[in-house]
């Protein structure tokens, strides 16, 4: 898969089929959407694209109001490439592109720069300058420049519409089983190991870290708690582990988000290397505690819940 930043990266390259969304999450919606693209593309020769944006344009817009990203940008480009995408084009979310009209968008960044042939879009898609483009009149354009537009229908789950905002209010309420049903897989979040404060190590429980949301358009984690988990990354299957993602307010109090994660039985030196976390059941909210022999304590008591999940599973 080749990934473009922004349609300026390349001239007008092969004709593709296109898709243009923040697909946040790349729930089960999408997926369906991006098949029946990747499928089109096939049957008519092109290669298949998607275009997103970089930041969210509510990020853009209204950062303290934007809702908190469900993905990270490597997790949803993993996404496309899993799914057989041929080319992403991460579009970077300014005020000069933010004031293309409609007209501009299909003219330069369509037609000109993507050399879109087919575009296939969800049914509530809008384009341009204060989203004042929409399906017909994209598909007015299609005529006029020579390409194609279809449209898909939402994807629903027990008669409600999958949708980013739907996973997003499973995440915050921490239904993890909801989340993974709207998802198509558990949801987990990836990244490089960093080093912490060692502190999980002196508590018996020591900890794989990843930065989560030290980032301006990232400061806010869909979900946050104490988490029944599984590392993939370290070994050909899955590892059974206990997490936590969030703000740690026993230890820290500078609003830094990390994902922090106790394997079981496991001991290596693994800073560096990338791993993903997937979060399967939410164990609790977090908790400040009074000293750090509480919140050993803590610890200790959701590694046996974790355990115990797991030991369930085996049996199952």
């Amino acid at each position: 898969m080749n990934v473009f930043r922004g349609p300026t990266q390349f001239s007008a390259g092969p004709a593709c089929a296109l898709t243009i969304g923040n697909f946040d999450g790349v729930h089960r919606g999408h997926r369906a959407l991006l098949k029946e693209l990747k499928d089109g593309a096939q049957a008519r020769g092109l290669v298949s694209c998607v275009m997103t944006f970089e930041p969210h344009p509510k990020e853009f817009f209204s950062p303290e109001q934007a809702p908190p990203r469900i993905l990270n940008l490597r997790d949803k480009l993993a996404a496309f490439a899993d799914i057989g995408i041929d080319r992403v084009v991460v579009e970077h979310f300014n005020s000069a592109f933010a004031r293309l009209t409609p007209e501009e968008f299909v003219s330069e960044i369509i037609v000109k720069r993507l050399n879109a042939k087919w575009i296939l879009i969800g049914d509530d898609f809008c384009y341009g300058a204060k989203r004042a483009g929409n399906f017909a009149s994209l598909k007015a354009a299609g005529e006029q420049f020579g390409f194609e537009v279809s449209s898909i229908h939402t994807v629903q789950e027990g008669g409600e519409r999958i949708s980013s905002s739907a996973l997003r209010n499973a995440l915050a309420i921490g239904d993890m089983d909801q989340a993974s049903k709207l998802l198509g897989r558990p949801y987990g979040i990836s990244g490089h190991v960093i080093h912490g404060q060692k502190l999980g190590r002196t508590l018996g429980f020591p900890t794989l870290n990843l930065a989560v949301a030290n980032h301006l358009h990232h400061r806010k984690p869909a979900c946050s708690g104490i988490f029944t988990a599984q590392v993939l990354g370290l070994g050909d299957k899955p590892l059974p582990a206990v997490a936590s993602l969030g703000v740690r307010p026993t230890v820290e109090d500078e609003g830094r988000v990390l994902l922090e994660t106790h394997i079981f039985d496991y001991n290596a030196d693994v800073y560096g290397k990338i791993i993903t976390v997937e979060l399967l059941e939410k164990i609790r909210d977090e908790a400040k505690y009074s000293d750090l022999d509480t919140l050993t304590k803590a610890i200790a008591s959701d590694a046996a819940h974790a355990r115990n999940y797991f030991q369930k599973k085996s049996y199952v």
